[in-house]
């Protein structure tokens, strides 16, 4: 045991007077060495001092050993009951800063070991935060299976710790960055959903209790946004998707990221694992000089958007990210370990130092360059951790003014003369041996081409200045620090240029900048998104130049989170409609809402996270939510008017895609309306309507509810063709008309409609007894021949009628969707059944023996590859797509879309998926189709 009296190598001079004496008065039979230490520190430090005044007890016997009396705050970190947990840590962290503080002060602890007592800690405090996190999770049984011991050892999560607090560096005011993963293979498919809630709420709860400023404080600051797409996923994200991010979209900071990343509470054998993983992504298994490229990019970008270039002013200068500072240390051993860590894992250590010392024994740098650097690395962090510890301030900038160098001169036991030109040597030679390093390298011709930026079309980039969304200060002024990387990450896409019109496009369609600009600035990987949308898909940036606020919801973290089905989208729908009570505002909010889940959609879909059927089913369940919250608004004011509905009420039915549950981002909502009035003549209100007027009004103001052109655009545009007689017919329909018609006077191809049918809302027995209906009309025998002359008939009549659009026209044509659901109807028609599934309507269509069970699988693969595009094609486009105006970015998320590589690829498949599933149909149809028809091929 070696006492803190003992270890005492330097001591703080004293500053200010009347605070030494408070200090030492705390401790009056404290040993000389001990008194003359607590002086200066409090004398230098207001935040030290308050500690030892509210740690008074606890030092007396810790400065006897100081090193014991850390590790047992550390050891102990989460002995105490869950609601005491918040308090014993902020009191642990107090205890550990203070007596860090004060060993480092004293020259009694290195700096490794005062950065390793402050991150065993953090370790300690995330594992007590977690466990008490994961336990209230399993108590409730939210995480299936897990017991609570399991959470002990993370029941399947881990917390990696990133930066400092990965290379046990950390500082006295660091925050901890953490990435927060589970082990989705602890748990069935079924299981996945909750499980991942609550991993996501214990998260947030551990965040809470490290983060949380109270009356005593906080733990340690959190930070989780180094987490794969951290703007736009949930604050925990499972393994395997975690992996498919860094292996598809993973970039060069988050490479250097993971050089210092480790398991530091939860499961950590299972992120030993995802680290060992994950090391081809971050070791290249070639020489990787682009790295130094984007490191070079990457420090320039920060030293323009912090304003920190130039040569070195002592005054305010910034020790970790201004010029020689900590941070281009860190670049220099990071980006050396990246070009090589791929051949040599000897390289892939944690530590800056540890690092340098790797990088001159392989004879990647000179053993006196690793040398020179980690000394000045060691003094640099040393002043940041005085300037920290004066006030318990997240800063890194030395004083502004010629007292806050007297106390740090004092703090440090130097004359301010010798300190200030202490630190102009270091920090100039910091450049000088960076700096040359990043200037020699570039030039590598490995690195040429990397090192040529995309000069840009200056007329489009000086006409920006005249958008309304950058006309105020305030708007130029953000955007101006946010343009250099905006431009980089468009110089870096397949096609810069077209990339920059696009972005042009939507930066002249956003009416103020402000709000937008401001969250890109404080959440750079919006901007990845943002350049995203704008480059592949015109129809999603163009909302978003209408309402950027819809980037508060990707901030708000639920963004990315599990799709919530359409039962819940009704219930959040309603609360929102309920808060308004206007009418008019509740159509405009209903809009609004719709857009932004719409908006989501999308961008899961041009992002890969969704493939086309969930996209389907997810578009499909927003469209069903709308009607089903929004038709009982609309009720209920037109029966202020005319009365409540005569009778039983109507039915809103799903025709086509609508009835399918499966639509894209530019469908149109197929429906009709049936309504019972059980033998009431009219309505009973204020203006009383005969109840067929009554249904029919009733459904123009649900259309109109749906399709006026309002401040939010229009909700749906509705097509309602498919009701009795069509466009001849009313446009609402009694039960008792509705039936009449279906079972006498219904034509083969209404029948083929209403195979896809499916009631969406409307009173529960009336929607029964439509469904019954349509089952009953459905089940009648039919004569084979007449049914299927007259299915390749209406095909003869569509390929005529609707010509296909070309290649990108997935819906009309021979072989294409239309198609291959007009077949797969007939066979559901024959069998007497529904086909609301293509795929099971295509067995249908087998076991009336209409195709081979062969032909069924091509043709169920040729329509998955159909819809894949039309659900790809109209994300892009609102109508088809048009060959010449497909963008690069538009093009890869159209072959990423359908799994294959190239264009050339992309091509060839469809046109050999239409002609395969074409050539089927055709063949099946061949036997029922008149010569005066014709035929389509």
């Amino acid at each position: 045991m070696r006492t803190l009296a003992s270890q005492i190598t330097r001591c703080p001079r004293i500053f200010t007077a009347d605070q030494a004496q408070d200090a030492r008065a705390l401790f009056p039979n404290a040993p000389p060495e001990i008194a003359a230490l607590v002086a200066g520190a409090g004398s230098t430090s207001p935040y030290l001092l308050g500690l030892m005044q509210k740690e008074t007890d606890w030092c007396h016997a810790a400065f006897d050993d100081p090193a014991g009396a850390v590790q047992q705050v550390i050891d102990s970190a989460g002995a105490v009951p869950p609601d005491q947990l918040s308090s014993h840590l902020r009191q642990g962290k107090r205890r550990v800063a203070l007596m860090t503080g004060l060993a480092d002060l004293a020259g009694a602890w290195s700096l490794e070991e005062v950065t390793g007592a402050l991150t065993d800690f953090a370790d300690a405090a995330a594992q007590a935060a977690l466990t008490a996190g994961l336990k209230a999770q399993i108590k409730r049984g939210k995480l299936p299976g897990m017991t609570e011991e399991d959470a002990d050892s993370g029941a399947g999560m881990v917390v990696l710790a990133m930066g400092k607090m990965g290379a046990r560096e950390l500082n006295y005011s660091s925050d901890i960055d953490l990435i927060c993963l589970f082990d989705e293979t602890r748990f069935d498919a079924s299981d996945f959903h909750d499980a991942r809630t609550a991993f996501v709420r214990a998260t947030r709860a551990m965040s809470g209790t490290l983060n949380d400023l109270t009356g005593e404080g906080y733990v340690f600051r959190t930070d989780l946004r180094l987490r794969p797409d951290s703007g736009v996923t949930p604050v925990c994200i499972a393994m395997e998707a975690a992996e498919r991010y860094y292996e598809s979209l993973g970039r060069t900071w988050e490479r250097a990221a993971y050089i210092k990343a480790r398991p530091a509470a939860g499961d950590l054998a299972a992120g030993d694992q995802f680290l060992s993983v994950l090391r081809p992504f971050v070791w290249r298994k070639h020489l990787d000089f682009a790295a130094i490229q984007d490191a070079h990019d990457m420090r320039l970008a920060i030293r323009e958007h912090k304003g920190l270039g130039g040569s070195v002013s002592l005054s305010g200068h910034n020790m970790k990210l201004g010029r020689g500072g900590i941070r281009e240390i860190e670049f220099f051993t990071q980006t050396r370990q990246l070009i090589a860590g791929g051949r040599d894992a000897d390289l892939r250590v944690r530590g800056t130092c540890e690092g340098m010392a790797v990088l001159a024994e392989k004879e990647w740098i000179p053993s006196e360059v690793a040398e020179t650097l980690c000394d000045h690395y060691r003094a640099h962090r040393t002043v940041e951790h005085r300037v920290q510890m004066i006030r318990d301030a997240q800063t890194h900038t030395l004083p502004q003014t010629e007292e806050g160098f007297d106390r740090l001169a004092a703090m440090m036991d130097m004359d301010v003369p010798a300190l200030r030109s202490d630190l102009e040597r270091r920090l100039e030679e910091v450049h000088q041996l960076t700096e040359g390093f990043f200037a020699g390298s570039t030039s590598r011709p490995e690195a040429a081409a990397a090192s040529e930026e995309h000069v840009f079309d200056a007329a489009i980039v000086d006409r920006w200045l005249n958008y309304p969304a950058l006309r105020s200060a305030r708007g130029a002024e953000l955007f101006a620090e946010l343009k250099p990387g905006l431009l980089a990450r468009l110089a870096r896409a397949t096609k810069p240029d077209e990339a920059l019109l696009a972005f042009d496009g939507f930066l002249g369609g956003l009416p103020a900048g402000v709000q937008l600009f401001s969250l890109l600035k404080i959440n750079p990987q919006l901007s990845d998104l943002l350049v995203d949308i704008v480059s592949a898909s015109p129809a999603l940036a163009a909302y978003l130049s209408r309402n950027a606020q819809v980037f508060d919801a990707v901030i708000g973290g639920d963004f990315f989170s599990e799709w919530p089905a359409e039962d819940a989208l009704v219930d959040s729908l309603t609360e929102v409609l309920e808060a308004e009570e206007d009418y008019e505002a509740r159509l405009d909010t209903c809009r609004r809402w719709a857009k932004e889940w719409h908006f989501r959609i999308g961008v899961h879909h041009l992002r890969g996270l969704i493939d086309a059927a969930t996209v389907g089913a997810q578009y499909a369940d927003l469209a069903r939510a709308v009607l089903r919250g929004l038709w009982p608004v609309v009720i209920d004011e037109f029966s202020r008017r005319h009365g409540p509905p005569p009778g039983r009420g109507a039915v809103l039915v799903g025709m086509g895609s609508l009835g399918a549950r499966r639509l894209t981002a530019a469908s149109d909502l197929d429906m009709i309306v049936v309504y019972d009035s059980a033998d009431v003549e009219s309505s009973d209100g204020k203006r009383p309507l005969a109840s067929r007027l009554y249904y029919a009004r009733l459904t123009q103001a649900m259309i109109t509810a749906m399709t006026a052109p309002m401040a939010q655009g229009k909700l749906y545009e509705v097509d309602m063709r498919l009701r009795p007689s069509g466009t001849q017919g009313p446009v609402a329909t009694s039960l008792a008309s509705f039936e009449s018609y279906q079972m006498g006077q219904a034509w083969v191809w209404e029948h083929l409609a209403l195979t896809r049918a499916d009631c969406v809302t409307g009173p529960d027995d009336l929607m029964q007894d439509v469904a019954r209906l349509c089952e009953k009309v459905l089940a009648r025998p039919r004569d084979r021949a007449d049914t299927l002359h007259e299915v390749a008939a209406m095909r003869a009549r569509l390929a005529t009628a609707k010509v296909a659009g070309g290649i990108w026209d997935a819906k009309k044509g021979p072989g294409r969707l239309q198609d291959i659901e007009l077949l797969a109807q007939a066979g559901a028609l024959l069998a007497g059944t529904t086909a609301r599934d293509i795929t099971s309507a295509l067995g249908d269509a087998e076991a009336q023996n209409v195709i081979t069970a062969d032909q069924a699988e091509v043709l169920r693969r040729v329509y998955r590859t159909c819809w894949a595009l039309q659900s790809a094609t109209r994300l892009l486009s609102s109508s088809v797509l048009r060959e010449d105006s497909l963008g690069q970015a538009g093009l890869r998320f159209l072959c990423r879309s359908l799994d294959v590589e190239t264009s050339e690829e992309l091509h060839a498949h469809l046109a050999q998926s239409y002609d395969q599933a074409a050539t089927i149909i055709a063949d099946a149809l061949a036997a029922y189709v008149d010569k005066a028809d014709g035929g389509a091929t």
